[in-house]
């Protein structure tokens, strides 16, 4: 599905044209990955080139529960710097949102939020936030 919600009004965003850099923090640690927006998609959940794409697509587990189509808040990160140059929030976005502990005004679910790559991003992953239980992929 790939972030798409049939039910959702479509997501407009401007995809990256130009590299840039997302630095992770997770774990207690942090995780920068440089980003080819030639490459992207990495993955099958959430919006092309999404946060949550570019971080399943480099080993970073992001919880994703309802599979990055914007149906649940399992995803939601809070954006420490770089916020510019992501997407608009949309109102559906926002309303998952506030079923998320924790929320910051700098809060955004990782799968529709789309750099476009005019500046370099730190990505906070909530330590509560993170399913611990996994089942394998079946892919």
């Amino acid at each position: 599905m790939g972030g798409k919600n049939p039910y959702l009004k479509a997501v407009d965003f401007e995809p990256a044209t130009r590299r840039f850099r997302v630095t992770f923090r997770h774990d207690g640690r942090e995780t920068v990955v440089d980003v080819d927006p030639a490459k992207l998609p990495l993955g099958r959940d959430g919006l092309p080139g999404s946060l949550l794409d570019i971080g399943l697509g480099n080993g970073i587990a992001i919880d994703h529960a309802c599979g990055g189509v914007c149906a649940c808040s399992t995803c939601h990160v809070v954006v420490r710097e770089g916020e510019k140059s992501l997407n608009e929030q949309t109102d559906q976005e926002a309303d998952m949102l506030d079923n998320a502990p924790g929320l910051t005004p700098q809060s955004r679910l990782s799968c529709q939020s789309v750099p476009n790559g005019t500046c370099d991003l730190v990505v906070e992953i909530p330590a509560w936030n993170r399913n611990l239980v996994r089942e394998e992929h079946h892919g």
